[in-house]
């Protein structure tokens, strides 16, 4: 066999360097590629994450259920409006102890016990008598509700007082309410006293110089319609 030529030799060369160094260019851009898909899943998780807690806190929102409305209650003071008739409303009524108001062409009408709404559709109707169509409108300006629904606090409070129950009231709430504790009061020893959906009476503790004086907001009870609170004296 005859010798190969110098040029096929070099040619030979240059063919088998040139495939070494083309193979790490190729490792390269793929290494390149993959950080870069993983510096964009990195950006993107956070977004991600962030969408998924905006959609819990939206669903935990959309999950809690509406407050009930509100209901009269005797020594509310109201105002009644009525549409294009002046003359029948009134400002500032009571609402008298036996539950009851009193309004133009309306001498007693029951409104404790009712929303606003249906006090103001009561006395529409009572009204077509006199006026076509009335539009009827109850405002309520000062609360007390229904005696059935206060927070009473009876002891070692600074002001022993019956509270309107708001919606999601907690013991807190009623503490600022009152004023705090006197020196006198045991305040881990107060107790709520609540009626159960079975009718019964139950005692839940209620630990006021923990939340008081340490800031323990794990003992801030949410409070219910009707509750007492009971803050008994210290011993020594």
């Amino acid at each position: 066999m005859s010798p190969r030529p110098a040029w096929t030799a070099r040619l030979v060369t240059a063919t088998a360097t040139g495939g070494a160094s083309a193979a790490p260019s190729a490792r390269h851009t793929h290494e390149r590629g993959c950080a870069l898909a993983l510096a964009v899943l990195g950006a993107l998780l956070p977004l991600l994450a962030g969408c998924d807690a905006r959609t819990g806190s939206d669903a935990q929102a959309a999950a809690q259920p509406p407050a009930p409305a509100y209901q009269i209650g005797p020594g509310d003071v109201l105002s009644v409006w009525v549409f294009h008739e002046p003359d029948l409303g009134v400002t500032d009524v009571p609402v008298r102890p036996d539950g009851r108001i009193s309004v133009p062409l309306i001498p007693d009408i029951q409104a404790a016990g009712k929303s606003p709404t249906q006090l103001a559709s009561d006395i529409s109707t009572k009204l077509k008598e006199y006026v076509r169509d009335p539009t009827v409108s109850v405002i309520v300006r000062t609360f007390i509700g229904p005696y059935d629904q206060q927070i009473r606090v009876i002891g070692e409070a600074v002001q022993p007082v019956a509270i309107p129950y708001r919606d999601r009231m907690t013991l807190l709430d009623v503490m600022i309410a009152t004023k705090g504790l006197t020196r006198f009061a045991a305040g881990n020893r107060a107790v709520i006293v609540r009626r159960g959906a079975d009718g019964q009476q139950h005692s839940i503790p209620a630990r006021l110089d923990d939340l008081l004086d340490d800031g323990d907001i794990a003992d801030n009870v949410a409070m219910a319609p009707g509750d007492t609170l009971i803050i008994p004296q210290s011993w020594f």
